[in-house]
């Protein structure tokens, strides 16, 4: 099948972090629909849309209800392309749905639609391992028919990474400095987003930031971040901060890029602060049995950090004590920024996350 053919594309969400699971699968539809195909996004709570997204959407790109009622499933069925995002449950109107179009498909034709389970991101070996495995249901409504496993990774044998065709021209566009004059911020002062959860070396950072070696501001982002802070902060901190109001993804990005240390959490934001190309940690998010632990690590290893951003990650992420978090110099800040690019460099030479689904749905049709 030519790569260029329009096909039907439905995403399947159900949201756990509204920031995370919506914002991969939305730039995800959003990019499809940018390459001319047609998505139907569909979302158990499309809350988050409102100022991730705020409509109107992009030409070919709808969102819709979770289809758990017969009545929710689409009139006209299921689309060509159905991917499963993050191990979702369809519901069994849907699975009947997927049924039924494969049992109306001609002997000997190609299962379709084409049925793909999208995972998480991560480093860790397995990710090659199990990257384009099939999976036969052995029962159910969809029994007998094949879903495929899709990871998303930094190596050549992963689906890649999310990157929008149009990121460099946006980037190259970028005025860094004229974005920073307009909030009253200087190129002497260290500017620092926080994106987080409730990192235990938060106050360290703080006390940090307040008396460090440049002048710093704080950009705060609102929800767990702002509480966080708010709760950690001095009441005498001298440290300068901005409270943020929820951004559509393009004006997210672009605070990424005016930044010179960008405190990211989740596998989106993890994403866009690498294509930043500033120095940036990144908090995991965390699990019970600490299985977190070994994902960072596997990062971290890929990213080549250099031993004072390994170490203020396990601090950051709980996995070393608040006190062992590295001083923040002009030096390190730097040395953190060119690891960054260096990564950065070498997945953009690369094909992206949407490219690969695109070949590989071409393939299996």
């Amino acid at each position: 099948m030519p790569l260029n053919r329009s096909l039907r594309w439905d995403i399947f969400c159900q949201v756990i972090d509204n920031f995370g699971d919506v914002g991969v699968c939305w730039r995800a539809a959003a990019e499809l629909a940018a390459r001319g195909q047609q998505v139907r996004l569909f979302l158990d709570d499309a809350s988050a849309l409102a100022w991730m997204a705020p409509a109107p959407h992009p030409a070919g790109l709808s969102v819709h209800p979770w289809p758990d009622r017969q009545a929710l499933v689409p009139a006209d069925g299921v689309g060509d392309v159905v991917i499963e995002a993050f191990g979702c449950t369809l519901p069994e109107p849907l699975l009947q749905a997927i049924a039924r179009r494969q049992a109306a498909q001609p002997p000997g034709a190609a299962q379709s639609p084409v049925w793909i389970n999208l995972e998480y991101l991560s480093a860790e070996s397995y990710v090659e391992r199990c990257h384009r495995l099939p999976s036969l249901l052995m029962s159910g409504a969809a029994a007998g028919l094949t879903r495929w496993f899709f990871y998303p990774g930094f190596t050549p044998r992963t689906g890649g990474l999310l990157r929008e065709a149009a990121l460099a021209e946006r980037q190259a566009a970028f005025d860094r400095q004229a974005w920073r004059a307009a909030r009253g911020i200087d190129e002497a002062t260290r500017l620092v987003s926080l994106f987080c959860y409730e990192p235990p070396a938060l106050p360290a950072l703080l006390e940090q930031l307040a008396a460090g070696d440049a002048p710093s501001h704080l950009l705060v982002t609102p929800g767990r971040a702002t509480d966080a802070v708010r709760a950690a902060l001095a009441p005498q901190s001298a440290l300068p901060c901005t409270w943020l109001a929820p951004c559509a993804q393009p004006q997210f990005d672009e605070m990424l890029w005016a930044c010179d240390l960008n405190l990211v959490r989740g596998e989106d934001s993890l994403v866009r602060a690498l294509w930043a190309g500033q120095a940036f940690v990144w908090q995991i998010y965390p699990q019970h049995d600490n299985a977190h632990h070994a994902k960072l690590d596997a990062f971290l290893d890929w990213l080549e950090a250099p031993p004072s951003l390994r170490l203020f990650h396990h601090a950051w992420n709980g996995m070393a004590s608040p006190d062992s978090l590295p001083l923040l110099t002009a030096q390190m800040l730097g040395e953190w920024r060119d690891c960054v690019r260096a990564a950065g460099a070498c997945q953009r030479a690369r094909s992206d996350l949407v490219s690969q689904l695109q070949q590989f749905v071409a393939e299996k049709s």
